[in-house]
This record gives C-alpha cells, sequence and structure tokens, in this order.
C-alpha cells in the first residue's frame, strides 16, 4: 500500500513537473519585437529578472514610453506648490452685540505650471480663487510671492507671475494628438506631498463632467486614470517626451479622493486662455450664437433627423454669428474648419480657442444637402470687439467697459461691468460678477479710473449703484478701512 501511494505520488510529480515546463514554454513572452516604424521600452513582467527590451509600435508616431523617468526629471522642476491664505469673515454673538467683525484665516494649496523662463505660472482658477496672500514655492524649497495676472472661471483657469527670471518650463504639446490609450504622467502635490508624480493612460477626449454646477462653464476633459488627489490640481499633465499636455483640475469621486478618474484641462485651451490673460487680463471669448443638442438614436427620432453625425441647432440668438451667416434652427453641424465635432462638447471647445472676430468656415447639414458656411464669430454683447480688463485693487476686481449693445439694452448711459471678483471688498458686499457701477457716491462712473477716483476722494466709505445684465438693480455700501 506504502509502494502504491509512493508510485502514485512520483507519477504526478513527473506530470506536475511536465505541465509546468510546457506551461512556461507557451506562456512566457517574446522578450523582443522588432518593428523598422518605432521602437519603445517596456518592462518585463518577469519577476525574477526584470529587464528593459525594446518593443515595436506600428505607427510613426510614437504612443510613449513606459519608462517614464527621463519625462519626470524633466518636468518636476517646473511644477510649483501654490500655498493661499485669506481671511474669512466669522460672526459670533460679541460682533452682533458691539458692532464689530471678526475673520478666521483659511489656508489652503495647490499645484502650477510655469509656462515661461521669466516667472509666468498656470494654475486652476479655483486654487487661487479667494486668496489675498499667494505663496509659490519651486521644487528646489525657494519660495516667491505670486500674482494674479488674471483668472477665468468658466475654464478655470488661471495665470500668475512672479519675480524671477531663467526658471525651468515646460513647452507646450498639442492635446489633439493624443490618444485613447496613450500614456501620460500626472505632476502636481496632492495632500501637500511635493513633487508627486503618478501614471497612467488617456481613458477619453472631450470629456463633460458638469464640475461646476449651475454656472456657465467650458468643459472638454482630458479623462485619464493617472491618480491625481486634493492638492494636484493645477498641476501638469504630461506626454512621455515631457511635453505638457494638460493642467490636472477635477476627479470624480464619492470620498473626496481619487478613486480611478481624474481629469486634465487640455492644453491647447490653456495656451489661448494664457495668451488672452497675459495680453488683456481677461479672457477674450467668441460666440456663435446658438443653443445646441447632441444627437443619439432618441433625439435624432424625435427631431425626425436621419442621422446622429453633427451637433444640432436647437436655438438661433437674434443678431448673433449664426443668424448673420444663415444659419437655422434644425441645421447640423458637423465641421469646424474642417475638423469634425459629434457633441456640443467638442464644438464649444474648437470654439473656445477663437476669439471674437474671428472668421471660421463650417460644414453645416440642412436637411439632404451639406454646405459650407462662413462665420465671424461674436463677443457676448454681439460686437466683434475685445475687451481689456482693468483693476481696482482697493475692491478686489477687475472690471471691463460696459458694450453699446448692452448699455442700450439696459437703457443706461455709462458704467464698467464687474468682470473677475477676487477676495475683496467687492466681494464681501455681494455684489456678484457681472454687476455694471453706473454711479459711485452720486457721481456718474465711466471708466476704470473714475471709479478710482471715487475711492480716493472717499474717505471711509462709497456707496455704489448699478444694474446686473438682467436688469435687477443693486445698491451696496462698502467700508473701505
Amino acid at each position: 500500500m506504502k509502494t502504491k501511494t509512493w508510485l502514485v505520488g512520483l507519477l504526478s510529480g513527473i506530470i506536475g513537473g511536465a505541465i509546468v515546463f510546457v506551461g512556461t514554454l507557451i506562456f512566457t513572452p517574446n522578450k523582443t519585437i522588432e518593428n523598422n516604424d518605432s521602437q519603445l521600452n517596456y518592462v518585463n513582467s518577469n519577476t525574477d529578472d526584470v529587464q528593459v527590451t525594446k518593443v515595436g509600435y506600428g505607427n510613426s508616431r510614437a504612443l510613449g514610453e513606459t519608462d517614464f523617468c527621463d519625462a519626470a526629471e524633466k518636468c518636476m522642476p517646473a511644477v510649483v506648490h501654490i500655498k493661499t491664505s485669506y481671511n474669512q469673515p466669522t460672526y459670533t454673538l460679541y460682533d452682533f452685540i458691539f458692532g464689530t467683525q471678526s475673520a478666521m484665516q483659511v489656508s489652503a494649496s495647490g499645484s502650477g505650471v510655469i509656462v515661461s523662463s521669466d516667472g509666468y505660472i498656470v494654475t486652476n482658477n479655483h486654487v487661487i480663487e479667494n486668496a489675498e496672500v499667494i505663496e509659490v514655492v519651486m521644487n528646489n524649497k525657494k519660495s516667491y510671492t505670486g500674482k494674479v495676472i488674471g483668472r477665468d472661471a468658466t475654464t478655470d483657469l488661471a495665470l500668475l507671475k512672479i519675480d524671477a527670471t531663467d526658471l525651468p518650463y515646460l513647452t507646450y504639446g498639442n492635446s489633439d494628438d493624443l490618444r485613447i490609450g496613450e500614456w501620460v504622467l500626472a505632476i502636481g502635490n496632492p495632500f501637500n506631498l511635493t513633487s508627486t508624480v503618478t501614471a497612467g493612460i488617456v481613458s477619453a477626449k472631450a470629456r463633460n463632467i458638469d464640475a461646476n454646477s449651475g454656472n456657465q462653464v467650458i468643459e472638454s476633459y482630458i479623462q485619464t486614470d493617472a491618480a491625481v488627489n486634493p492638492g494636484s490640481s493645477g498641476g501638469a499633465l504630461v506626454n512621455a517626451k515631457g511635453e505638457l499636455v494638460g493642467i490636472n483640475s477635477a476627479i470624480a469621486s464619492q470620498t473626496g479622493s481619487y478613486v480611478g478618474y481624474s481629469f486634465a484641462i487640455p492644453v491647447n485651451m490653456v495656451r489661448k486662455i494664457v495668451a488672452d490673460l497675459a495680453e488683456f487680463g481677461s479672457a477674450q471669448r467668441a460666440y456663435m450664437g446658438i443653443e445646441m443638442m447632441d444627437l443619439n438614436s432618441q433625439t435624432a427620432k424625435k427631431l425626425n433627423v436621419d442621422d446622429v453625425d453633427g451637433v444640432y441647432v436647437a436655438r438661433v440668438v437674434s443678431g448673433g454669428a449664426a443668424e448673420k451667416s444663415g444659419i437655422s434652427v434644425g441645421d447640423i453641424i458637423l465641421a469646424v474648419d474642417d475638423t469634425k465635432v459629434n457633441s456640443a462638447t467638442e464644438l464649444l471647445e474648437i470654439i473656445s480657442l477663437y476669439r471674437p472676430g474671428a472668421n471660421v468656415t463650417l460644414d453645416v447639414k440642412s436637411g439632404n444637402s451639406t454646405r459650407k458656411v462662413d462665420m465671424t464669430l461674436q463677443n457676448r454683447y454681439g460686437g466683434t470687439e475685445l475687451a481689456k480688463s482693468e483693476s481696482a485693487n482697493a475692491l478686489g476686481a477687475h472690471f471691463e467697459p460696459v458694450s453699446d449693445q448692452l448699455k442700450s439694452r439696459l437703457r443706461i448711459r455709462n458704467g464698467v461691468q464687474v468682470t473677475d471678483l477676487t477676495a475683496g471688498k467687492l466681494a464681501a458686499s455681494g455684489i456678484q460678477n457681472g454687476f455694471i457701477i453706473v454711479r459711485a457716491n452720486n457721481k456718474n462712473i465711466n471708466s476704470v479710473q473714475d471709479l478710482e477716483n471715487a475711492i480716493k476722494s472717499s474717505g471711509n466709505a462709497i456707496f455704489l449703484e448699478g444694474i446686473y445684465p438682467n436688469g435687477m438693480t443693486g445698491y451696496y455700501a462698502l467700508k473701505l478701512n
């Protein structure tokens, strides 16, 4: 009985060994795959003998190397840690009784990317939105005071400047060239862990996640599975070449921490907004003058449309660019300057790259026919002018002139419009973006200089009168000292 048992065990061992040997022959990967078009580095998964081997990819444009050491070393010095603080008003029983006001200092942090050697830094608007003090800490631990050049809440981007030269900076890539499945790096400062690098792939493009629900926003995110956490906002998304392809901005999570979905603003949009903020202090946004709708099987059937390609024109604004170019309700926009669009998000992203006054050519389908339509894009007031934002630092805001069209509609003759509130006296008083200051201390306001003069002559307080674009009037008393 013992001999029989021993023989069975011996046979089992021999058979098992043979299976392992055959399995090893079958399942051990070929370590070298050659291709004349391109070569990429991959890490062999064999834990006994880890090697870097060269393999091919059947396209002359490389997907990117999985060994990101060079890209990480190149990019880390250009990603900064941004620390902010501001005083948040608090109201206690003591304040109520004695008419005083207390404040609590609030601190926050995020990331930023140096985009020029002379100290321009791009970050998210929500990183510095309420900041009164901005500290920029470099990768080498040097610290600088950051100045806000401009902000754009619509794209959640902001441009800072520090007083420094010969800085390391990232070069712009092309986010349109990103492909689904391409490797990318996310670099930032999550949870104040400075210079953290994570890797992932591009999961989707032109993603709309409604991150700023209820606000007018332009969303066309790059979705990746690179780990991004609180504090990474404003950090860099780079490709394997070390080129900036996006600014990390948001995560989709029920816990507030990374669970597999992160989102970055495409660098092509970043580049345009940065140029606007540097030159004008505010984003120069172009409008088509339409309301649009995505097409799918259900909406196409409901609208009696044969195909689901393109973007459906649901409404045309009177006097807008679309109406002037001959576009009607029911038309379908198929492409802009030969770039195909299949969603409202894609169309908004493309138009966001233009300034008012720019000319574009659309492929438009009307019924069974397709035609080319030339369109001159407009600003939000129906004109083609570019508006330079001016600042009244004492109030904590940027202002723009009021267009003739808006003056006519509101029946006012003068005023300056609040376009960019920061943490300051205007915001504390309850004034919202878009408010038009018509008078200050009973004096007509025609320019930012008029407003600054009124502030200087006001002493301790100023009384502002004005109107919002929807016609609602507002009256605000501000304590200046």
